[in-house]
């Protein structure tokens, strides 16, 4: 059973996450040669005070 964490900065919209997650899914069912209902995709959502990149928080940007 895979299971993916995909961690992205608040702000995106439910349709995004929806085509991620079958996108994810459709690969992983043909990489790794498992039916659809074994993969498990967990979205985890951050605020952008919480995610800093070179040392500025997203939110300051």
């Amino acid at each position: 059973m895979p299971l993916i964490h995909v961690e992205l900065v608040e702000g995106r919209t439910k349709e995004q996450k929806k085509q991620l997650g079958e996108a994810i899914t459709k690969a992983t069912v043909e990489i790794v040669n498992v039916p659809a209902e074994a993969v498990k995709v967990i979205f985890v959502d951050m605020k952008k005070d919480d995610f800093m990149e070179g040392g500025i928080l997203r939110s300051e940007r």
